[in-house]
């Protein structure tokens, strides 16, 4: 089952939460992207102990859901079900460590893809959505070699999914994303702070 008609043309992935800074600066700073736009959002914290990472998603939860927008966990599947989650977001490593989907269809699966072999596990598990990063040179990940338009084209090309270009990607990048092919951009900073 696909969800890519309901799919927003943006994807934010939240930064870390700062160590010490209080959660609920984190949840009004996820409320003003938000109140911006934004509709699909991934949870990333892996600085963050399960516990925390458990008290800091219910909170998210509530706050994507007063906006009607979808909130993604980063983390184990099982996690994502208990706290009734939209779906989870699957890093390349967990990806490549699933043999099936982890999550029944009304959930969404987005996996975070890097090269071909990656893109085609997504596809035999049932993915619902893609991320492909780095495609630019990015902040967030200064050592990764970016992929950049042709090489991302290419992996596009291999799924039927809707795919989020992820890695230097600002609102300015959308229009080029979906040349190559992409459904739409996921990124951090930009969608945040923007």
């Amino acid at each position: 089952m696909t969800h890519s008609t309901k799919l927003p043309p943006t994807y934010l992935v939240t930064p870390e939460p700062p160590a010490g800074e209080p959660i609920a600066d984190f949840i009004a700073q996820l409320e003003r992207a938000l109140e911006a736009g934004i509709r699909l959002v991934q949870l990333r914290a892996k600085t963050l102990t399960a516990p925390q990472y458990v008290t800091l998603a219910e909170q998210a939860l509530a706050c994507c859901r007063r906006y009607d927008a979808r909130l993604l966990l980063n983390a184990p599947a099982d996690v994502a079900h208990a706290l009734q989650a939209d779906g989870v977001h699957l890093t390349s490593t967990r990806l490549m460590a699933c043999t099936n989907r982890p999550l029944p269809s009304k959930l969404l699966v987005s996996a975070a893809c890097h090269d071909a072999r990656q893109v085609l596990h997504a596809n035999r598990i049932g993915a619902d959505l893609l991320t492909i990063s780095p495609v630019l040179p990015t902040a967030t990940h200064t050592t990764a070699e970016p992929l950049g338009w042709p090489r991302f084209k290419e992996l596009v090309a291999l799924t039927p999914l809707p795919v989020y270009a992820l890695g230097g990607m600002t609102a300015d990048t959308l229009n080029e994303a979906r040349e190559a092919g992409a459904y739409g951009i996921a990124a951090i900073r930009s969608l945040w702070s923007g």
